[in-house]
């Protein structure tokens, strides 16, 4: 039966019924209508569904390695936010120490505030820690989604279909296991997306406001910062959308400047964060010299799968970039995605991190997308399931078999 059939029906079926309770009726069934529900539940089941197979690989490689998959979706850098969720930079236990082994009481300021926050909220609700934290992960996975769906069908070729192909890449990606875990990742793919899709649609006040929260959850907003500057710049001088680029420009950077400001304030160091980076993780911007070495040295060798794949899905991260330039990818998401692999791949500290610190480089994503949009459903969906596969294959690796942190 086709969609007019069932509309159809419905409304004889409701005519029989007194009017005014005829029009209740019918704008209930016409929002309860199967083929529209599922249309709105379309990007948050495509997320959560290739989100599953990843915990799904997670569990058994955690089970094939003797670990706990509960364990590793708070491990590492998760370990940090929930202990700030719970207690407060001031209240982190000192059993918590940085990349060399050692701690001051300034180390937990390295790690931005906005997803602990929220976090802590939610706790205080009287909810248990982790719970928390993981729920507020895929609420806002979820919310990216969406975001991505809508992504997908503004840009040059898009559609529907593009928009949940990209939802499926990005769930699918390799170290997506972040975005089931007590990371942070989620959170500010979510309003970054969000601000990317408020810029192409010139919303300039909603992409500043966007721009802002996102400075308050990762350092990678720089990235963001700079590809709603560049926008509005570009709209000043061609005198598009009045005051609004100025504004929107100016509330942009207000999160990230904040929270540098106030660590400064508290380190008595006016770079203070850099500095916690520096002394705590061995992590500056040295033009990519340590990411050129770290790749030579591991294909010198390959004595490790997670490195040697990490040094193939940089070139296939490099390769992709220059493949959107090539296919005309809108420029704010070239601005954006450009830096967001300067901030990673021109930066020391642990190479290991190399490939999540990639998960929100989310243009990288889109020619494959505009591709696959443009097959036979049966390869599309073949080409998605075996690049989610892998994916989810790799982040179980890296945070069960692999001994370092990520």
């Amino acid at each position: 039966m086709s969609a007019t059939d069932v509309t159809s029906t419905a409304v004889e079926a409701v005519d029989e019924v007194p009017e005014a309770a005829g029009s209740s009726g019918r704008g209930l069934r016409a929002r309860l209508n199967p083929p529209r529900l599922l249309r709105l539940l379309a990007p948050a089941l495509v997320f959560l569904g290739v989100r599953e197979v990843g915990l799904l690989a997670l569990s058994w490689m955690s089970g094939r390695n003797g670990s706990s998959a509960s364990d590793a979706l708070r491990s590492w850098d998760g370990q940090w936010f929930l202990s700030i969720a719970a207690n407060g930079y001031a209240g982190v236990p000192p059993s918590l120490v940085d990349a060399f082994g050692k701690r001051s009481a300034e180390t937990p300021l390295a790690f931005f505030p906005g997803y602990p926050t929220l976090v802590g909220w939610v706790h205080d609700l009287g909810f248990r820690l982790v719970p928390s934290a993981l729920a507020v992960t895929i609420a806002f996975g979820v919310v990216c989604a969406y975001g991505l769906t809508r992504l997908g069908t503004i840009i040059r070729g898009g559609s529907r279909t593009v928009g949940l192909v990209l939802v499926a890449l990005f769930a699918g990606s390799p170290m997506s296991i972040v975005l089931s875990m007590a990371y942070s990742e989620a959170m500010f793919c979510a309003f970054a997306v969000w601000a990317l899709v408020f810029l192409l649609q010139r919303q300039w006040l909603e992409a500043g406001l966007a721009c802002a929260v996102a400075g308050l959850v990762r350092p990678t907003a720089a990235a963001l910062i700079l590809a709603v500057g560049v926008a509005a710049v570009v709209a000043i001088v061609k005198r598009r959308d009045g005051w609004r680029p100025w504004v929107g420009a100016a509330i942009a950077p207000f999160g990230l400047v904040l929270y540098l400001a106030w660590v400064g304030t508290r380190t008595g160091e006016w770079n203070g964060w850099f500095a916690l980076q520096e002394r705590g993780w061995d992590s500056g911007f040295d033009g990519g010299a340590a990411t050129v070495k770290f790749g030579l040295d591991v294909l010198a060798d390959g004595r490790s799968v997670l490195e040697v794949a990490t040094v193939g899905m940089i070139v296939a991260a490099l390769a992709l970039f220059a493949i959107a330039v090539r296919r005309r990818v809108e420029w704010p998401l070239l601005v954006y995605t450009a830096g967001v692999l300067v901030m990673d791949l021109c930066s020391n500290g642990l190479m290991n991190s190399k490939v999540r610190l990639m998960v929100p480089a989310i243009a990288l994503l889109v020619p494959i997308a505009l591709a696959l949009a443009k097959r036979r459903t049966s390869t599309m969906v073949l080409s998605v399931a075996a690049f989610a596969l892998t994916g989810s294959w790799f982040g179980a690796y890296a945070v069960t078999a692999w001994g370092y942190a990520i």
